[in-house]
């Protein structure tokens, strides 16, 4: 499967923090945060860099600066809770916005709102805290793609296998990046052991 987990300590201490049903929004919504920060690094290991001199107080320095365009594209609601850990790492990203909601019978996304920036050339992550059926990441992906968008990275907190599997078939050349892969999907689409519904967590609702 092309998915990369980032089983680092504190990733899987904080994970655990984040599936307890005790956990109330407030610390949900900096657990989210935190994990988002850890993350970052790992999904951002790749990005080129160009030479760029600098003056110390001393002397001249030729140091390394990033050269790519960095796009964070959240999925509303749940979404919203990664972008301020990403946006702690990486200042200067822009931030676009993608309103789905999944249908409660038949489980499909149902798209509502988008405001994008300028994607082109740009290194874009997706982030939802949930891969369950992989529905609205497959739409999201979809969408990119038809606007030419050539550089996307998934980033979620927990991925069902189901998702993960659907992924990479419909879109095999993405990467997927989680901290942790749940095995099972209960009758109503929900991860297994999961989290609950990470919107109402962050949003007391």
């Amino acid at each position: 499967m092309n998915i990369k987990i980032i089983n680092h300590p504190l990733v899987q201490h904080k994970a655990t923090l984040l599936r307890d049903k005790r956990t109330k929004p407030k610390q949900f919504r900096e657990l989210l945060k935190e994990l988002s920060i850890l993350m970052t690094y790992e999904i951002t290991a790749d990005l080129s860099l160009g030479e760029q001199v600098v003056e110390t107080p001393l002397a001249s320095h030729s140091g390394k600066t990033l050269q790519e365009k960095i796009v964070l594209l959240p999925v509303f609601r749940a979404g919203l809770g990664m972008v301020e850990g990403f946006l702690t790492v990486i200042p200067t990203a822009r931030v676009g916005h993608l309103g789905l909601y999944r249908d409660e019978n038949t489980f499909n996304p149902v798209f509502y709102y988008q405001k994008l920036p300028d994607l082109s050339n740009a290194q874009v992550i997706v982030l939802d805290p949930m891969l369950a059926t992989g529905g609205t990441a497959s739409y999201c992906l979809e969408m990119l793609k038809e606007k030419n968008c050539k550089n996307v990275k998934l980033a979620f907190i927990i991925c069902s296998v189901d998702g993960v599997k659907r992924l990479n078939r419909e879109h095999p050349e993405i990467t997927i990046y989680t901290c942790e892969l749940d095995q099972d999907l209960n009758e109503l689409a929900y991860i297994v052991p999961g989290l609950g519904d990470a919107g109402d967590r962050q949003f007391n609702t």
